[in-house]
Order: C-alpha cells, then structure tokens, then sequence
C-alpha cells in the first residue's frame, strides 16, 4: 500500500520504532510535535508531500489538513510504503479520515508490549496459532501441523507414530506464573522495563499529559474534572460487561455525554470494547460490549489498586487478570494471527468464557482463572460452550500453575504463562 499508518495509545512506542528502526532509518522524518512543521504543513500541505523519497509524518492526526493532499499525491504516483504515518489516535474512527484514505492505506496498531516481547521469547512462534493447528480434526500428518511445532519453553507433538489421538506438549522449560508486580507494571514501555523508580509517578504524569495535551487535540471538552471521572470508573469495570448507564449514573453525567467520552478513550486507544460471541443458538446470550482497558497498569492506577497479592482480598484482582490476558493476546494476534477475532461469550445469569478465539468458522475458548488450581465446577462454562459450539476445536482452562493437562475431548488445562509464551 502507498500509505501505512501505525496507530496506538501514547508513549506505547511510535516513534522510537519509527527512528530506531534500521529499516525505516533512511526516511525523511517529519514530526508534528514541532510547531513550526505543523505550522508550514497547514499552511502548503502540497509541498511538504512533494519529492520521490520515502517521507515518515509522525503524529499525523494533529495535522488534518495532510490528507486531501495526501490522497491526490497518492493518485499522482503510486508507490507501496511512500508514506508512512502514526499518530495516538485511531485513524479509522476520526471522521473522513477512512474515507479519504479509502483504497490506499493500511493500518497498523502498536499495542503496549506483551510478556513475549519483555521476556524476550519472540525469537519462537507464540504458541497459542500453533495449538490451534494441532487441535483440528485430523490435523496430525498434515500440512497445518507436522509433527512438531516449538514454541517458547517446549514444543506441540503430533500423536505417536501409528496412533491418533489429541497433540502432546513437550515443556522443557516449566512456564513461570504471572505474578502481580506484572500486573501493576502493564506493558508501557517505560514502566514494564523498568526504566522508571517510581511507576505512579510515570502513570500520574501520563493522565495528566493525556488529558490537558492529547485529549484537546481530539476533541473539545469543555470538563476535564468530568471525563476524568468516567476515565476512572471505567477503569473500575474492566474486565466487565459494559453497563453504559450505569456508568453515567456513578460519573453524575448523561449517557450522552458518557458515551462520547467513552468514544474518545476508545478512539485513543486507551480502552478496546470486546464484543460478544453470538453464533450459536442459546437464546439469553448478552450482547452488549466488554470494557477492557489496553493497558492493565494504566487500569491499576486509575482504578487505585496497589497490592495483587492473594492476601490482600481486592475485588479487581480477576478482571485486572482478565484486562492482562487481554493485553497479551491482542498484541499475539495482531502480529502473528490477524485472521483471528477476539470475542467473549455469556449467558445471562448462568456461564461466561472469558475469551473466544474465532478463525474463519472455528474457535478456541479461554476461561481464565486466578490461582494455580481447579476443580470441576471451574470446568462448567467451558463445557457449555462446547457443547454449543461443535466448530469450537478446544477449551482452554488457563490457570497461574504450570501443569498442562488433556482433561479429556476437546477440553484442557494450561498454564497461562504457556498460554500467553
């Protein structure tokens, strides 16, 4: 595609990666954080988009002006990679952006990092693609899985010569559990690598900047006091399904205007709304969204939580799990599944799965559980969902604990940090 656009929340790593990059370094770079380049590309767009070589504008948004001129350059000459922008807001949800860039732009996302990238296992395939070729029917011997395929820790095995039956796991490494400094720290660069003393300071001047900075720039919000209410109680829901009134009523606003802001944390990527499974026939399924921050330790600050520990009894320890989880396979299937979908799916009043998984016509189900243990009851949603789903290829129990066990047809036991490798 002529353009590509590299979209994500602030401070996930834009323009490091743009400048950093040894593939991108030969690039004209223009940023619009300088008011004097913002000000001359306002001004004559035409010009700054003239010449034959590669030109990278960073943080494109603040410049709209850019994008008629950009779309008769792209007209003029076509050229895959001729322009490479980013921004901290979401190009396809600002109004006209979509259509003026119809046909000549791909969109890409930087999400905050996930557990492969800072623990350095993206030398080895994610292993959750390739549990999903080894779990299909008759996938032994076929081109989808052939007899082994590695993953960060171990391998996924093929049945035994002469036999059928589920794929084994080989863990040479046991997976370690996700502890909760994990949690608090997120995965904004400089936090979740430690480049910070003190990471409430980094995520109080983060909010700050946020709001009197990138937020403006979106949008004119008259109350800053009152979008950072609804920041806050939402950050109260993740991992929950979306009761928009309810929200309202806690923020003292309207819907309206609640869902307005809510439109614009989702437009700067700092929350994502999970959408539900609906494609099968039970007749109380909930529709309504999943709120789900993108960064589980933006989540923990607002939310005010500062102790994950087991002995510390907070209530949000599941849904910041959850909003992690979330996290770490948003980042996995954006870079090495795009085909797949993420969804979540319940029946009113009785079972939720945490996490479907959905590839053309078949899916993985995730429940995701806290401690390192379970019994049967825990099993109960998964079971359902099965049950309902025969395109579904596996239920996944994902714990903390480091055993991977085949409970039985299409239903197991992993480790979350196998999971997640």
């Amino acid at each position: 595609m002529p353009v590509v656009a590299i979209t994500g929340m602030r401070q996930t790593g834009k323009t490091t990666l743009l400048k950093e990059e040894p593939g991108l370094r030969g690039r004209r770079y223009v940023t619009f954080d300088d008011f004097a380049q913002l000000e001359a590309a306002k001004a004559n767009p035409e010009a700054l988009l003239s010449g034959e070589e590669p030109l990278t504008l960073d943080e494109a948004q603040k410049c709209p002006e850019i994008f008629t001129a950009l779309k008769r350059e792209v007209d003029r000459k076509r050229r895959p990679g001729r322009f490479l922008l980013s921004g901290s807001a979401n190009l396809l949800l600002l109004k006209n952006l979509s259509e003026t860039l119809a046909g000549r732009a791909v969109y890409l996302n930087l999400h905050p990092f996930h557990r492969r990238e800072i623990l350095g296992q993206t030398g080895h395939p994610p292993f959750l693609p390739n549990f999903f070729k080894a779990v299909a029917p008759g996938a032994a011997g076929k081109a989808g899985f052939s007899g082994e395929q590695p993953f960060a820790g171990g391998a996924i095995l093929g049945p035994s010569k002469g036999r059928e039956g589920p794929p084994r796991l080989r863990l040479d490494t046991p997976p370690a559990p996700i502890s909760p400094a994990e949690l608090l720290k997120g995965g904004m660069p400089s936090v979740c690598l430690d480049e910070v003393e003190d990471p409430s300071l980094w995520f109080r001047s983060f909010e700050q900047t946020y709001l009197e900075r990138d937020l403006r720039s979106l949008a004119q919000v008259a109350d800053l006091m009152a979008f950072r209410r609804v920041m806050q109680r939402a950050a109260l829901r993740t991992g929950q399904i979306l009761k928009q009134s309810g929200l309202a009523r806690d923020a003292g606003l309207n819907s309206v205007t609640t869902a307005r802001y809510l439109d614009l944390l989702e437009t700067s990527f700092v929350i994502a709304r999970l959408p539900a499974y609906l494609k099968n026939r039970t007749s109380r399924l909930i529709k309504s969204p999943k709120l789900l921050f993108t960064d589980v330790g933006i989540a923990a600050y607002l939310a005010g939580v500062k102790d994950l520990a087991l002995s510390s009894d907070e209530p949000l320890r599941g849904y910041l799990l959850e909003t992690y989880v979330a996290q770490n396979l948003a980042g996995i299937l954006a870079a090495h599944w795009p085909a797949a979908r993420l969804h979540y799916w319940h029946v009113q009043g009785r079972f939720e799965v945490d996490f479907v998984i959905e590839d053309g016509r078949d899916s993985l189900a995730l429940e995701i559980k806290a401690a390192t243990r379970w019994n049967e009851d825990d099993l109960a949603p998964l079971e359902t969902f099965l049950a309902a789903t025969q395109r579904c290829r596996a239920g996944i129990l994902v714990h903390n604990g480091r055993d991977a066990v085949h409970l039985r047809d299409r239903l197991w036991a992993l480790p979350m940090g196998l999971v997640l490798s």
